[in-house]
């Protein structure tokens, strides 16, 4: 009799602990690549205050040539403002859609900022030939580049964590415990799709 008792434990116990192995291991799962997309973002992080620290620098080198064009740089420190300040709330949480939709807008507003500021610039062969400003139009378009390869890295991440959210029966255990979607680091306009253009040769 008790054998028979502990045999119908056995077998009333046995999904009991594998329903609960798989939710382990799909919780575990759903950590693992939420914290590698939030390293690809804190990669992105790096690399984008990297390039507004440039930023300051390049303003003042090319103060001196263009202070006639003061509403330019202006609007370059500003929108390298408002990206600073857009990176560090996409930083405090980088699955967010609106912190990241936030940041995007601000990238695309400091690049065009950056645009409009060279393409100013090509207009004094001085300034073209500054040593200051070729020195950071290396460092900028070394550093734009670093972006593109960590977004890329940050949106395969994101790609994988929401497939794998999105899945059966994953997706019921991130239901459960919310999961929620992470958003792409994606630039909408198709002219922000490349590296600003920062020759001065």
């Amino acid at each position: 009799m008790t054998t028979t008792v502990l045999l119908l434990l056995v077998i009333l116990g046995l999904p009991l602990v594998i329903i609960a192995v798989f939710l382990i291991a799909t919780y575990n799962r759903l950590v693992s690549l939420r914290n590698r997309f939030k390293n690809g973002f804190a990669q992105i992080d790096v690399q984008l205050k990297r390039r507004y620290d440039l930023i300051p620098n390049l303003v003042e080198t090319v103060k001196g040539y263009l202070s006639h064009e003061r509403n330019t740089l202006e609007a370059v420190v500003s929108a390298r403002n408002t990206a600073v300040a857009a990176n560090q709330r996409a930083a405090a949480n980088p699955g967010d859609a609106g912190s990241m939709q936030a940041l995007t807008a601000a990238e695309s507003g400091l690049a065009g900022a950056l645009g409009r500021l060279f393409a100013l610039a090509e207009a004094y062969p001085d300034l073209k030939a500054n040593q200051n400003m070729l020195a950071l139009q290396e460092e900028l378009t070394s550093t734009e580049n670093k972006v593109a390869f960590a977004r890329q890295a940050f949106n395969d991440s994101v790609m994988a964590y929401n497939t794998a959210r999105e899945t059966f029966p994953t997706n019921l255990v991130a239901g459960v415990f919310n999961f929620t979607a992470a958003e792409l680091f994606v630039i909408d306009q198709p002219e922000q799709r490349e590296a600003p253009k920062v020759s001065f040769n």
